[in-house]
């Protein structure tokens, strides 16, 4: 086999970054971190430079708002995966000059990781979080930079362990609040499994300029599903309280920042259905699980086991 690619991950000290910066390692790509250098001095983020040092990562001192440290990082990778957070994710225009300017770039990721942008039903707030993410997409593909874009539906585990229950930390063993008529399929992928196939497509032919989708068929679940899967494996029946749409919509109206924008997500997902109600066409996407038979992804129901 070839070399694999040389890999910079831009933001991996970031909820999905530091799973990406990992698979990199791991799967023997020489991996990069752009990182800044107050980073390493912070007390969390620092211990989190400090692991990706010992797995053998390059650390790259820049920033964003740094054009020629991000041209000179950008310029010691063939792929560029960025994982930075909501707040930055416009700034990524930066990243696309960037990768312009340093013209060595084989494929860039921008950062996704969630819904797939380009076909979902959003109200707002939600709507103008995922327009910005529309917006890089058409700036990556107007420059004709190759790209992926990763849509892996939900992360397991920001939705899993309270069952998408507010103000709980662990999952109900009594009543459970359901959105909408709770038939919408969803998909709850383990973060360490993103981070594995994303890594997977990086030198991967037929996952260049399309959208990789994570859809394991093990991981699809109705919220009705899902609370059945719980009711079974804690031996109970809970009480389930619907909530028709229009009260959530109503809710979302009434809620101040940032609950407004979680719920108006949970409505895209939980209501809408946008992680499952189209199908995958070969003109536009891949599906990871497929692409890739021989990951040994988390289930949700091996997920939830750790809760009983």
């Amino acid at each position: 086999m070839a070399d694999k690619s040389k890999v910079l991950i831009i933001g991996g000290t970031g909820y999905i970054g530091k799973f990406v910066v990992e698979a990199s390692a791991k799967a023997g790509h020489p991996t990069f971190a752009l990182v800044r250098q107050s980073t390493v001095s912070d007390p969390v983020k620092g211990n989190l430079v400090e692991s990706f040092k010992n797995m053998g990562v390059t650390l790259l001192f820049g920033d964003l708002h740094d054009h020629e440290s991000l041209v000179k990082a950008i310029k010691q990778a063939d792929v560029v995966i960025s994982t930075v957070g909501h707040m930055q994710m416009p700034d990524q225009t930066k990243i696309i000059d960037a990768i312009k300017e340093a013209g060595n770039v084989k494929r860039f990721f921008p950062s996704e990781f969630g819904n797939d942008v380009d076909r979902v039903h959003a109200v707002e707030p939600a709507k103008s979080s995922f327009d910005v993410k529309v917006q890089i997409r058409r700036a990556v593909e107007a420059e004709g930079i190759p790209h992926t874009y990763v849509s892996c539906s939900c992360f397991a585990a920001y939705f899993l362990p309270t069952l998408v229950q507010p103000g709980l930390t662990a999952p109900p063993r009594d009543k459970v609040i359901i959105m909408g008529d709770g038939n919408a399929k969803a998909i709850f992928n383990k973060e360490e499994d993103i981070g594995t196939y994303t890594i997977k497509a990086v030198d991967d032919p037929r996952t260049l300029n399309k959208i990789l989708y994570l859809r394991p068929p093990k991981n699809i679940y109705s919220f009705n599903e899902l609370v059945a899967l719980w009711e079974k494996k804690i031996g109970k029946t809970l009480e389930k309280i619907y909530l028709p749409e229009e009260q959530i919509l109503k809710q979302i109206q009434e809620s101040p920042i940032p609950i407004n924008v979680i719920l108006a997500v949970n409505h895209s997902i939980f209501v809408k259905g946008d992680n499952t109600n189209f199908e995958i066409e070969e003109s536009f996407g891949v599906e990871a699980s497929e692409l890739y038979p021989d990951v040994k992804y988390t289930t949700v129901e091996e997920y939830l086991e750790n809760f009983v």
